[in-house]
């Protein structure tokens, strides 16, 4: 069964930091595209980093140079830097993006004053 648990939301300030981590029951090799999504309140869920099967990464043009995927075996990570008020958001983790995917629970990630 394949099971992802999310962590490491909170609420900063703008200009702050981030790092979010997602837990994978099974070996991450297993699935070929993997990355975050999030969704701001009233906006569809919008993916933001991705990889296929480990290698470079992609990012959204709104979080390139700021955020930054990674992962290992059973655990895909998401560093997030300079953080803006729009980034705002609930952000989840899936694998197998690119066919029947698995999401985790979301975490809520907060950018305010």
């Amino acid at each position: 069964q394949v099971q992802l648990v999310e962590s490491g939301g909170g609420s900063v300030q703008p200009g702050g930091s981030l790092r979010l981590s997602c837990a994978l029951s099974l070996s991450m090799s297993r699935f070929y595209l993997t990355g975050w999504y999030r969704q701001s309140p009233g906006k569809e869920r919008e993916l933001i980093a991705s990889t296929a099967d480990g290698t470079a990464a992609w990012y959204d043009a709104g979080v390139q140079g700021r955020f930054t995927l990674s992962r290992d075996n059973t655990n895909l990570y998401l560093q997030m830097n300079n953080l803006k008020p729009k980034d705002t958001a609930v952000y989840s983790c899936c694998v197998a993006c690119d066919g029947k995917p698995y999401w985790g629970q979301g975490t809520q990630v907060t950018v305010s004053y």
